[in-house]
């Protein structure tokens, strides 16, 4: 078998394991509940919730706490109840990312996720949809006591999760008040206040968040390390979130599993930022009137801009100057950190199509 014909037969075996194990996940957050039969129809919902939101993305946040672990752990370091620790923390990153993407979407009013209807959107359920995503919230908390309340680095992982939750909750105000869906204000739109809203929205808890958790579970504990790892994740998550902006517009909602609506929900996203860098009094214009618009003929229009402005091109100087960087900083903040974690995150997301 060729090198890359093993390293994606490496990271299937990997993925179907992760994926073998939130059955197990399931059970341990809602068999608590058969001693307790007045809550058994909350516990029967959290299931059916569970079941809905946390699997059927491409669980990259929690698979790169288990890579992470084993790119990072002593041989003695890699026994089984340590790797099903390792598991249970990686579905704990993805069930914080199902609290997040379920209130998400009640706040955008978006349509699908994943390529199914959005959890509030199915029928009677709309906005109890707001209880469960707190019942995500909770469970994050409940399957880390669990499987690691006894380990050391317990209080790392807690204090971690507590605090990217917050600081996720910033970016997401920072979004939500930068683009109020019924004010169009284009003179919000700054790159400062974009890469602001990347890095605590996006960055902090889908790259930081899992590499962050894997090396606090391998004794990695040390500011300095975490500062160099730091460094490297938040340029990632920025780059990645460019790339998802970029999607949202230009991307096939086919094989994104969602209809991109930044523009209708008159987003802060990359390309309108960097549209308005460009842009001629008259073309501003033709934003300030379609921008934040549902009607599709005003999408069009915005789209249409988008070409004449050479967004596309735009975008590829973007994706391979953010490239270089990455790999200038991977070489800088690696001297003691192995840098297979980073190039194997980077190769992941570059030049990905969903």
């Amino acid at each position: 078998m060729s090198g890359c014909g093993a390293k994606g037969a490496a990271a299937a075996a990997e993925r179907e394991e992760f994926m073998g194990f939130f059955p197990q996940v399931v059970r341990d957050l809602t068999e608590g509940g058969l001693g307790h039969p007045e809550v058994g129809d909350a516990v029967a919902r959290l299931r059916e919730v569970l079941e809905y939101n946390a699997p059927g993305g491409k669980c990259n946040r929690g698979l790169t706490v288990l890579a992470a672990f084993r790119e990072l752990a002593s041989p003695g370091q890699q026994d089984p109840e340590s790797l099903r620790c390792a598991l249970a923390v990686g579905w704990c990153i993805e069930l914080f990312q199902a609290f997040f993407l379920v209130a998400d979407d009640i706040m955008d009013a978006s349509l699908t996720r994943r390529g199914q209807l959005c959890w509030y959107k199915k029928e009677g359920i709309g906005l109890d949809a707001i209880n469960d995503a707190f019942l995500l919230e909770s469970s994050v908390y409940r399957l880390l006591k669990k499987y690691c309340g006894e380990r050391p680095y317990y209080l790392h992982l807690l204090e971690l999760f507590l605090q990217t939750a917050y600081q996720t909750e910033l970016g997401q105000m920072l979004d939500l008040i930068t683009a109020p869906v019924s004010q169009v204000d284009l003179s919000r739109f700054s790159e400062q206040r974009y890469k602001a809203i990347v890095k605590y929205k996006t960055a902090f808890y889908s790259f930081y968040l899992p590499v962050a958790a894997a090396m606090y579970m391998t004794g990695i504990d040390s500011k300095e390390e975490h500062d160099n790892a730091k460094a490297i994740l938040l340029e990632m998550g920025e780059f990645f979130q460019i790339q998802d902006d970029y999607l949202d517009c230009f991307g096939d909602p086919e094989l994104m599993g969602k209809v991109g609506t930044d523009i209708q929900d008159n987003k802060c996203s990359w390309l309108v930022v960097e549209c308005l860098r460009r842009v001629t009094p008259d073309q501003r214009q033709i934003l300030e009137e379609n921008y934040g618009c549902k009607e599709p003929e005003k999408v069009a229009k915005v789209k249409e801009l988008y070409e004449t402005l050479g967004m596309r091109a735009a975008f590829q100087e973007y994706e391979e100057s953010s490239y270089q960087r990455l790999q200038e900083l991977i070489k800088k903040h690696t001297s003691r950190l192995p840098k297979e974690i980073f190039l194997g995150l980077a190769q992941k997301i570059y030049k990905r199509q969903k």
